[in-house]
């Protein structure tokens, strides 16, 4: 006679574990290295300036009379605010049950929700996007991103299909153009050019791909390990420092942003400007579900793109 088994018995309780496992990366590099401030109308605007060039021609007449120095005045620069927002509604039958992993359904949406919005901020303030005033109830108003701003100091493709700056910072985007191998040679024209600017560059952000390129760089910070008597030692693919002729930089990656592109930043001179921080919002309820809208609205103020740089139209 055959053993009363689990493949007839009924009432065997299932196995799950009490956890929800989600590698979803949720790092944002930029959004966290740099500033954060406060925008008060839609159309947020700063100033920057800048000295005049310096010249071995300031040279003055013995006895000669004051002439009036030509003065420049200061750039008035701008952004608009862009709304991002994801809204959430869960069955009341859903948040009445008992659920694995999590104690509240609407929490952990809202929580999904709010890393989901950070994760779009950072690609957009990395991406190729300009400023759109958007129209009354039909297109949505949209922030400029950093490749808008930067145009002084790039290292662009000059191939079949050149790639071509920013016609008017912080308003067009870029053009792109033929890929090149990103080398070295490139990386240290950007960041001499940031120098010159007068910028004091500490980071380097990089697509992953690119972040491996960057490894076999000569100018990557010496890392020593010692190995321990009773243990292996340890192989170093990489480096986290680039150590350039006008100072340590950072060395990035970042998951959001254009394989295509490579950024030399100052954060202090950057900052997401919030007409309105992260907030959730009640919606009416309509029936036998919770409704609830996470949003924020804010945009992107690059103090000086002059403290910045990029290198542009790259392949690993």
């Amino acid at each position: 006679m055959a053993a009363y088994d689990r493949y007839t018995a009924i009432g065997a309780r299932e196995d799950l574990t009490d956890v929800i496992y989600d590698i979803s990366p949720t790092d944002t590099p930029i959004m966290s290295s740099i500033g954060k401030t406060k925008a008060t109308s839609v159309s947020h605007e700063w100033q920057t300036d800048a000295l005049a060039a310096a010249t071995t021609s300031n040279a003055l007449v013995e006895g000669a009379s004051a002439s009036e120095a030509t003065i420049t005045p200061t750039t008035r620069l701008n952004n608009l605010t862009q709304i991002v927002g994801k809204t959430v509604m869960v069955s009341g039958t859903l948040l009445a049950s008992d659920l694995a992993g999590r104690k509240s359904e609407m929490a952990y949406q809202l929580a999904k929700a709010s890393a989901e919005i950070k994760r779009d901020i950072e690609t957009i303030i990395s991406a190729n996007q300009a400023q759109a005033a958007g129209t009354s109830g039909s297109t949505a108003r949209k922030m400029s991103s950093l490749l808008s701003f930067i145009k002084t100091n790039t290292n662009k493709s000059a191939g079949t299909t050149a790639g071509v700056d920013p016609t008017t910072i912080g308003v067009s985007v870029r053009t792109d153009g033929t890929t090149r191998t990103f080398t070295e040679t490139i990386l240290k024209d950007v960041i001499s050019k940031v120098f010159v600017s007068g910028g004091t560059p500490s980071v380097l952000m990089v697509s992953p791909a690119l972040k491996q390129t960057v490894s076999g760089f000569t100018g990557l910070a010496a890392q020593r390990y010692q190995v321990p008597t009773n243990g292996q030692a340890t192989i170093l693919a990489g480096a986290d420092l680039y150590q350039s002729d006008f100072g340590v930089l950072q060395i990035v990656p970042n998951r959001f942003m254009r394989t295509r592109d490579a950024l030399v930043l100052d954060p202090e001179y950057a900052a997401l400007a919030y007409l309105r921080p992260f907030q959730t919002n009640d919606i009416a309820k309509v029936g036998d579900a919770d409704k609830k809208q996470i949003l924020a609205e804010l945009t992107l103020e690059v103090r000086n793109e002059a403290a910045h740089g990029g290198a542009f139209d790259l392949s690993a």
